[in-house]
């Protein structure tokens, strides 16, 4: 039960082949299991089983909701009302939000079942899932190293790839949705900035983040991504689109599609297996009757920098609020200035760290205009060039990260060299575009590979037709059996 997808396990309980409870049941018992992954901050064992009892009330009395009793986990940056959330940092290690964000509030809504809060890097910073308090998340692939699964969402990537859950949430404001989905061999999708509403979410790049499904198919992708998109009033950047049946454009025809491989996203350094891979994609794409088109995006080259500019710079502002007298950590001091430096010194990780510094710096006096007023001329440059690149083409088709997964040990040392790792997927976020990673293959070790396609906004149902069509002609190993 435990390996069959999102879509199965919701036709399974409303077929009547098993109940919630028993799903639910199964999946908290692989939560226990492999609790050596160390995939979830916060189990939900007691609450989850109480909401698969009421699932399978609703389901008997023909009064099912889309999503009725199919359990899920939430990333730990999603407010829970009454249920811890840390954003994966000593910060928030005690803090109970009062309220519930909206993306979780529309899961429950829909009948979701929630297991619990996975593990991540600490406040969505980083590429590996190794600067959580909470100690690293190990990628559910591993065989004789233990490999990172990606970050931030690491452990919403590690759960659905290990089969604890049907489906999870991630957040993505530089690549953390299709990133870690890459590396652990399932789908994420970051959908179109301000497609998802961002009303308590944890705040890392406000211009940045997004809300997205990590999830074991494209189907599935779809299916979630209906449930948590729509407009809400109380985010000021949600944006009133309709919400389209993205069910609807899975497994449909890209007969005379144009996909665009863009020359820049061959980087030096990138392995000869992903640039195959890639070839082999665009073969995929071609036999199913898309026409392959080679296209430039000549400012992609200056997202990386730009990036890390204005994501740490809108970190600094947003984590200004966290100074031990509100809510959340506190040290003790002698003087209020000396309790809000001793809060914030033992409060954040060192990655943490690094960002607010970096942040400070370039909106600092001085610096601001040949820093920060720089990054967003890049950053229009950026939808400029793929503003022109999509009046030749449909849809986007590159590698999602330069290398597979990394074993603990042979992670780069200098932070700049693992900022690296978003080098291809920062582009969608600095432009506002959906995006989605999709398994391809597995490289001579044994590790996933994935494969990103990016559309023009608020194209998700693109995204998703074209993604179907490279899943399945992909025919990516299930792994069967987690270690």
């Amino acid at each position: 039960m435990h390996t069959l997808s999102l879509y199965d396990i919701k036709h399974g309980l409303l077929g009547r082949k098993f109940s919630s409870v028993e799903a639910t049941r199964r999946f908290l018992d692989r939560i226990a299991k492999h609790s050596h992954w160390n995939a979830f901050i916060t189990v939900c064992e007691e609450s989850a089983l109480r909401a698969a009892q009421l699932s399978d009330q609703k389901i008997a009395a023909g009064n099912a909701g889309p999503l009725e009793g199919v359990p899920i986990a939430l990333k730990d940056l999603f407010l829970t009302k009454g249920v811890r959330t840390t954003a994966g940092s000593k910060m928030l290690h005690n803090f109970i939000p009062p309220y519930e964000s909206t993306v979780s509030q529309k899961l429950l809504d829909a009948g979701a079942v929630v297991l619990g809060k996975t593990n991540m890097d600490e406040f969505a910073m980083g590429s590996a899932n190794i600067t959580s308090h909470y100690g690293p998340v190990v990628n559910p692939w591993s065989r004789d190293k233990k490999l990172v699964p990606g970050g931030s969402s690491g452990g919403s990537a590690a759960a659905v790839a290990g089969h604890l859950c049907a489906a999870a949430t991630g957040s993505d404001t530089g690549g953390s949705v299709r990133q870690p989905a890459a590396f652990s061999g399932i789908v994420g999708l970051k959908p179109t900035y301000g497609r998802c509403s961002r009303y308590g979410m944890v705040a890392f790049g406000s211009s940045l983040d997004q809300a997205g499904p990590l999830t074991k198919t494209v189907r599935d992708a779809a299916i979630f991504l209906g449930l948590i998109s729509g407009h809400d009033e109380r985010d000021s950047t949600s944006a009133p689109e309709p919400v389209p049946d993205f069910e609807s454009f899975v497994g449909k025809s890209i007969r005379g599609m144009k996909v665009g491989l863009p020359q820049e996203y061959k980087m030096e350094g990138m392995s000869e297996e992903i640039i195959d891979f890639w070839k082999s994609g665009a073969e995929i794409l071609q036999d199913a009757g898309a026409e392959i088109v080679n296209v430039s995006l000549p400012y992609s080259k200056y997202a990386l920098p730009a990036y890390y500019i204005v994501a740490p710079a809108e970190a600094s502002a947003n984590l200004a609020r966290y100074d031990g007298v509100r809510y959340g950590f506190r040290a003790d001091g002698r003087s209020l200035r000396e309790m809000y430096e001793n809060t914030r010194a033992d409060g954040f990780g060192e990655e943490v760290k690094r960002r607010i510094l970096i942040g400070t710096y370039v909106l600092s006096a001085g610096y601001y205009d040949a820093y920060y007023l720089r990054a967003l001329k890049i950053r229009k440059l950026i939808r400029q060039d793929f503003a022109s690149v999509f009046e030749k083409v449909d849809i986007l088709l590159t590698p999602t990260t330069p290398t597979s997964a990394f074993a603990f040990g042979e992670e780069p040392k200098d932070p700049v060299t693992m900022y690296l790792n978003d080098v291809l997927t920062v582009t969608a976020n600095m432009a506002g575009l959906p995006g989605i990673s999709v398994p391809i293959g597995l490289d001579r070790s044994g590790r996933p590979l994935g494969l990103q396609l990016i559309a023009p906004h608020f194209m998700e149902g693109l995204l998703l037709q074209t993604g179907s069509v490279l899943e399945k002609g992909a025919n990516f190993p299930v792994l069967e059996e987690a270690a």
